[in-house]
């Protein structure tokens, strides 16, 4: 599909201007419309995309026995196995494997000692040293580029850009490397991941050249292509933004269908507030709310508990 006709759909919206009400009237659009979009200016080195994705490759690419040394634990960091994914509404797992990391915090950091799930320090594989550094360095640019995202965002919904800020001091960030084996020519109606929405409050992803990221079109239902804009990052509202504004910005139902015949490549950060974080429309000007108040911690531990095979019965 020709660059032109994907921005058409998405749209990409420069986060580097400095015009903040501005890039906030366009992710209002955005987030109104389809519910996903591009962002450049987004201050993500090249460099450390490079290092990221580098370490991450040579991680997917070691046997079975040496990924399992860093399987994923109760704190969801670590290695995930194929086959531990299933979306809801999915009759069979998803077709990727990942790696996945958070905040990285000592066991006897007060959050952890305080008993706050998925929080805890992150495991590194022995065997691919660089991986750590990348993947940290990795996961700080995204942290600021989510925190500036997020000015414009509260922006958009009529709020102080500051809003989000203090929600954020300790926040429950997700990332993940993710690699998608070729699908078989005979299984291309499974799913790299299937139909589904972003548990979180906002998504940043990169993606490489392979394609595959398909987003459902709200008025028509179809699927329309979202495949690499080179220096971008894709961007989409998760349902517990969706919650929070009262379905102002409602999530979108997305997919990844891997047709290349090669691997797949992406890296995945879900950029969520603190755990104890009140989730209540009411503060975003809801005067009619849809949904019950809650906490980011609860909010995604319940989805967690629908879609990981490795939390069923924790």
């Amino acid at each position: 599909m020709p660059d032109h006709a994907v921005q058409k759909a998405l749209p990409v919206i420069d986060l580097g201007r400095q015009d903040l009400p501005a890039v906030a009237a366009e992710i209002r659009a955005a987030c109104t419309g389809p519910g996903f979009f591009y962002i450049r200016g987004h201050g993500v080195a090249p460099e450390v995309i490079e290092a990221a994705v580098t370490a991450a490759k040579r991680f997917f690419h070691q046997p079975a026995e040496v990924k399992r040394l860093t399987k994923a634990n109760l704190v969801h960091r670590g290695w995930h196995a194929a086959g531990g994914a299933v979306m809801e509404g999915a009759t069979k797992p998803d077709l990727k494997e990942f790696f996945s990391i958070g905040l990285d915090l000592p066991e006897d950091h007060p959050a952890v000692l305080a008993g706050e799930k998925l929080r805890g320090p992150n495991q590194w594989p022995e065997a691919v040293p660089e991986l750590r550094p990348a993947m940290e360095a990795y996961f700080a640019a995204m942290a600021a580029c989510g925190a500036r995202l997020l000015e414009a965002v509260a922006l958009s919904l009529e709020l102080s850009p500051d809003f989000f800020a203090e929600h954020y001091t300790l926040p429950l960030q997700r990332t993940q490397a993710i690699f998608y084996p070729p699908q078989p020519p005979d299984d291309l109606d499974g799913f790299g991941v299937a139909p589904h929405t972003d548990f979180g409050c906002i998504t940043l992803l990169w993606q490489d050249n392979s394609g595959g990221l398909e987003v459902r079109e709200r008025s028509t239902g179809e699927w329309i292509p979202a495949p690499r804009l080179p220096g971008t990052l894709v961007v989409n509202v998760g349902d517990l933004l969706g919650r929070w504004s009262n379905d102002r910005f409602a999530s979108t139902p997305h997919r990844v269908v891997n047709r290349s015949g090669h691997e797949r490549f992406s890296i995945a950060t879900f950029y969520d507030p603190n755990f104890s974080a009140p989730i209540d429309p009411r503060a975003l000007g809801a005067t009619q709310p849809i949904y019950e108040p809650t906490t980011c911690g609860a909010h995604i531990l319940g989805r967690f508990a629908q879609a990981f095979s490795y939390r069923k019965g924790a």
